[in-house]
């Protein structure tokens, strides 16, 4: 657990709570030690932790790793809710039939929505053949009335400009609207795979306007 974050839930005094185990293994990923290990902090824990920050924290984030693959997430919401607690999820969109369920019981108030590539380079990114389950969740969140973002890393060996103007695109014909944020990869820090140095260093001003305004987080 981080015990407190101004930083992870837009306008909220937050805790986050780090899910280990991932069910891709993007090669920038800088949680390898979540991805590939095992939690050490139970579910009781971190609800009796949670009783003793009630009105000193408005929300708890759940990341990872991804949250959404524990079979008792559902369960571990409901109890965190119960508290009065808002709730954050970070998620690759890998399982919407989750997605789906936390949203039609109102159990989750925002969530951040990895958009990896799209999909000629989705497998290679991540490792995985989820796009279909990511575009699901996408849809699930533009349809639904809960406050979202899409979110995307970029590694100057992975994404460059013209990829992510397309990624732009492809959310347009989605419908989506709003904030498009972008974080640079992070040098020097221990990932998943080595990757090497990212040199790509683009702006919002390196865009221009649309319903879709991509807006960079350092």
């Amino acid at each position: 657990m981080t015990p407190f974050t101004l930083l992870d839930y837009p306008d909220k005094t937050a805790c986050i709570v780090w899910l280990a185990g991932c069910n891709m293994r993007c090669l920038y990923c800088y949680n390898p030690d979540i991805v590939l290990g095992k939690g050490n902090t139970d579910f009781e824990t971190v609800i009796a932790f949670l009783k003793t920050r009630k009105g000193l924290l408005d929300g708890v984030v759940l990341s990872g790793g991804e949250c959404t693959i524990h079979r008792n997430i559902i369960t571990f919401i409901k109890e965190i809710k119960a508290l009065g607690f808002t709730v954050k999820v970070d998620t690759n969109g890998s399982k919407p039939n989750v997605l789906k369920k936390l949203l039609s019981e109102k159990l989750i108030d925002y969530v951040a929505l990895d958009f990896k590539s799209l999909p000629d380079a989705f497998k290679q990114i991540t490792k995985s053949n989820l796009f279909s389950e990511f575009e699901e969740s996408l849809l699930l969140l533009i349809a639904s009335s809960i406050q979202f973002e899409v979110r995307t890393t970029i590694h100057s060996n992975l994404i460059n400009k013209s990829e992510l103007l397309k990624m732009r695109t492809y959310l347009e014909t989605q419908n989506f609207e709003g904030n498009y944020y972008i974080q640079h990869f992070r040098n020097n820090v221990p990932t998943l795979t080595s990757l090497g140095r990212s040199d790509q260093k683009m702006t919002s001003t390196d865009f221009s306007p649309s319903k879709v305004k991509i807006v960079f987080r350092e």
